[in-house]
């Protein structure tokens, strides 16, 4: 089973990213991602599934229909995922959504599969200024995260969503954690997609034929293995179903973006997770090192 997933390999209906629940064991999380011309529109039905639709670059319009009524937002969007964070969309389960470019845009709709087709929680348009932006880490594990979708910030089923931006040469997703299993106050067993944007760094002139990348890690315990070490470019996908996951690392000279969705089968809405422990002490250096000074991106371009 290949874990990683170029640009373009899933496209489908018009997605040029389709990421669903699937026979190899991928049960909760999905995604849908494209480019929309001026006016062009995508329907997706609700169902057993809770949405969050995510601006990449210029603005959508969002319309739902279904158990949670009758909705309409202006999602203002950015210029880029460099550019700031976006205002986004909660669609609860049970409803459909039609989403509609204004303008050219790129979007994203995230969503996790829900127990029932009932909206517990309801329609929520997140402005970009109630997105509670963290710079995490230090040094050159330094990176902004983008919390729009996590539990205390967004009520939601099961979903939980964040963006984070590495600034080139850093890396995040350090150290590596998993969060595959179901302990009590200690971690939570949650499936995990990653969604990748990597472009010049701020500042750095683009040359001619330039090929942004950056590089994922993925890798197991004795009893669930998996390997991946994916070199990733602009809209790649790498799930990770379980086991360790990091670094995520932004080559020099090149700022990397992804798009985390989470969720899983336990009852308790949470991100708990367990550092690797042949890694974990990094995290005591950091008091010792300032925040890299690149941050946060935001408004740079």
């Amino acid at each position: 089973m290949s874990w990683h997933h170029p640009f373009g390999t899933t496209a489908r209906d018009g997605w040029d990213v389709v990421v669903e629940p699937d026979s190899s064991g991928w049960e909760h999380t999905g995604m849908y991602a494209g480019r929309l011309s001026d006016g062009d529109a995508r329907t997706l039905e609700g169902g057993h599934r809770e949405h969050v639709v995510v601006p990449l670059s210029g603005s959508v319009h969002v319309a739902v229909s279904g158990a949670s009524g009758e909705h309409e937002a202006k999602l203002a969007g950015r210029r880029s995922v460099f550019a700031g964070a976006s205002d986004v969309a909660y669609v609860p389960a049970g409803s459909s959504l039609t989403v509609t470019a204004v303008g050219d845009a790129r979007v994203a709709v995230v969503f996790a599969v829900t127990d029932s087709g009932e909206a517990r929680f309801p329609f929520r348009h997140v402005a970009a200024d109630e997105v509670p932006v963290e710079l995490r880490g230090a040094g050159t594990a330094s990176r902004e995260v983008r919390n729009f979708g996590i539990p205390g910030v967004l009520g939601a089923d099961s979903i939980i969503a964040c963006e984070v931006i590495t600034p080139g040469g850093n890396w995040s997703s350090w150290p590596p954690h998993k969060h595959d299993e179901e302990r009590p106050g200690e971690e939570t067993a949650l499936e995990e997609i990653y969604y990748f944007e990597v472009a010049p760094s701020a500042g750095t002139p683009a040359a001619a034929g330039t090929d942004p990348i950056g590089y994922q890690r993925v890798y197991g315990t004795a009893h669930r293995p998996i390997d991946v070490l994916a070199e990733v470019r602009d809209g790649d996908v790498v799930l990770v179903p379980h086991g360790w996951h990091g670094p995520a690392i932004a080559a020099p000279g090149y700022d990397m973006y992804y798009l985390n969705v989470m969720a899983g089968p336990g009852e308790e809405r949470a991100w708990l997770i367990c550092d690797d422990p042949a890694h974990g002490w990094v995290r005591e250096t950091w008091a010792d090192q300032p925040v890299d000074p690149r941050l946060p991106l935001g408004g740079t371009r």
